[in-house]
């Protein structure tokens, strides 16, 4: 089955650019997360971190 698929990927011309792409997008992906997580303030943090704990009468004060 993978002999198959890597024949018939073998024979689209520039397919060797896509591999490439994926792995550009993957690191600045997560390069933009891990700057997000650095740089976001810690109030903020707390402030979601505790929304699944409130309850509807906490939010109506």
């Amino acid at each position: 089955m993978l002999k198959f698929i890597k024949g018939h990927m073998e024979t689209i011309d520039g397919v060797e650019v896509y591999p490439m792409i994926s792995l550009l997008i993957f690191f600045f992906f997560f390069l933009a997360l891990f700057w997000w997580v650095f740089t976001t303030r810690k109030d903020y943090i707390k402030e979601v971190s505790n929304l699944p704990l409130e309850t509807e009468k906490d939010t109506a004060l």
